[in-house]
């Protein structure tokens, strides 16, 4: 699964053309849930307002395991790959 996941996080970063917000709060939130599990710091003041949306994002994937959240990021990337090409 963790071969799978690297590749996706690199053919995240060369779609064809760049997700909309909604599509990359989703794959970040993933993405950290992965790489780090639940979220471990505060959420960000309300001046930083993307700092705030990418916490939410990773607090909605909160009690994912590593596994879990590596095979929803794959097929993510995946659909976002088939919408966007690579």
């Amino acid at each position: 699964m963790t071969e799978s996941f690297e590749k996706a996080a690199e053919e995240a970063k060369i779609l064809k053309q760049r997700p909309n917000r909604e599509e990359l709060t989703a794959l970040y939130g993933l993405y950290k849930q992965a790489t780090a599990g639940d979220v471990n710091t505060d959420r960000p003041g309300m001046f930083d307002l993307t700092g705030r949306g990418k916490w939410d994002a990773w607090n909605q994937k909160k009690g994912l395991s590593k596994e879990e959240a590596m095979a929803s990021y794959v097929d993510v990337v995946e659909k976002l790959k088939a919408k966007y090409g690579i």
